[in-house]
């Protein structure tokens, strides 16, 4: 990954590490955020963000999912829908990666840290931790949201099988305004048709 801004390259190179990590741990779930990185990327790309701000959209796109190392096996690999408490272990993530970003002390990591803590907040105020609503969620959040949704469901699991592009984006759109940003959605509608993260399955 090239970054313009020193600060933020060298954040990416001294937290790959975690990312190797993840890897061990889950496979998936780091294929997962490289391609969430890849589109968040393209996103941001066509939404005026600042050098600053789309360095920290791609460390953040990187390492959204970096807290479910501190997720237990039992739920982070179970194979089908999780309990209530379990729903509420497996939320901790987004906390929880936040933390570990912070910890690295380097500049930069506030910001990028600040961004994974708020990427399962929804528009309406309806998500997590937090409930940020609206314009109160970072911006680079809001972006990964719509990226990490899309991936989420192009891609088979072993608690789902992937759906059509199609299938995606009439799901997305009855979220538009709930859990995603109506302007940022319709950049969204505008790049996918021809990304390369555009799900395979027709």
């Amino acid at each position: 990954m090239e970054h313009e801004d020193p600060v933020f390259h060298a954040l990416y190179t001294y937290t790959k590490a975690l990312s190797v990590a993840l890897g061990y741990r889950d496979l998936l779930t780091r294929l997962h955020s490289e391609r969430v990185l890849g589109l968040s990327a393209e996103i941001g790309k066509h939404c005026d963000l600042t050098i600053k701000q789309l360095n920290a959209l791609k460390i953040a796109a990187s390492f959204h999912d970096i807290g479910k190392i501190g997720i237990p096996d039992h739920i982070l690999l179970k194979p089908g829908k999780f309990d209530d408490a379990e729903w509420e272990v497996m939320k901790s993530h987004s906390e929880i990666g936040e933390k570990i970003m912070t910890a690295t002390e380097l500049e930069g990591s506030q910001l990028a840290a600040r961004v994974i803590r708020h990427h399962h907040e929804h528009y309406d105020g309806q998500g997590y931790p937090d409930k940020l609503a609206g314009e109160a969620i970072p911006i680079c959040s809001r972006i990964i949201s719509i990226a990490d949704s899309y991936d989420a469901m192009a891609v088979t699991r072993s608690y789902h099988q992937a759906r059509t592009h199609g299938e995606i984006m009439a799901i997305l759109e009855k979220e538009n305004g709930e859990k995603h940003d109506p302007k940022l959605m319709h950049i969204f509608h505008d790049i996918i048709e021809t990304s390369k993260f555009k799900s395979a399955k027709v």
